[in-house]
């Protein structure tokens, strides 16, 4: 590592403690346990897990489970992209260090597209229709709702069209990926090499049957 590689790494190392320390110190001025806006974004972090223990289709728990894992990961990856850009930010979170929120990231996203999801299929429903309902409604109903609430604040021009399309590519990355493994899952390679088996084990069997069949017929001549 070269002199100004070096010095640049230092400086967005102190920069980013710095930031931290910063983010630390208005978390505990601003976004406290005292604050009530901590205990809306608890609740609606607990309460959509306790939600999709209850109502979750345990034979399908985990198919649902990994399309809500997609669902996360997705959602959290443009929600970090957002927020390090200076695109938006949550004035309020129920953990601090984080530069997401934990809780739409984490329980309230994933669970409410699990629970959509898993209706869709039991319902033999459209997806992309029903998804994209429930985009619509988190994007131009949801979020405004935050922003009333001072929960969510944006920056530089974005709007709730951006959001949409954010929602709508997370819908789309998770159910392709999820097919893609439940294909995997329904088409192993083990079926494969089971149909090969039957067959390489069936040569020495006809082998045996026509000598057989020789050996006796010569018995035969000569009698």
């Amino acid at each position: 590592m070269n002199t100004g590689q070096a010095k640049l790494l230092d400086e967005i190392t102190a920069l980013e403690e710095k930031v931290s320390t910063l983010t630390n110190h208005y978390w505990r001025t601003f976004s406290n346990a005292d604050t009530w806006q901590f205990w809306l974004l608890l609740a609606l972090l607990v309460l959509p897990l306790v939600a999709l223990y209850i109502l979750i289709d345990r034979k399908k728990a985990f198919h649902l489970g990994f399309f809500g894992f997609n669902v996360h990961v997705w959602f959290h990856y443009i929600d970090i992209y957002g927020f390090t850009h200076g695109l938006w930010s949550y004035p309020y979170k129920v953990i601090p260090f984080l530069p997401s929120s934990v809780t739409l990231d984490t329980a309230f996203i994933p669970v409410i597209f699990m629970l959509v999801y898993q209706w869709t299929i039991n319902n033999k429903k459209n997806y992309y229709i029903y998804l994209t309902g429930l985009c619509f409604f988190l994007s131009f109903l949801f979020k405004p709702t935050m922003v009333a609430f001072g929960l969510f604040q944006f920056y530089k021009g974005i709007n709730y069209f951006h959001l949409l399309a954010g929602y709508i590519t997370v819908m789309l990355i998770s159910r392709a990926i999820t097919n893609v493994f439940l294909y995997f899952q329904q088409h192993p390679k083990t079926e494969i090499s089971n149909t090969k088996k039957p067959i390489e084990k069936e040569k020495p069997k006809r082998k045996r049957f026509i000598l057989s069949r020789l050996f006796h017929f010569k018995r035969k001549a000569k009698n």
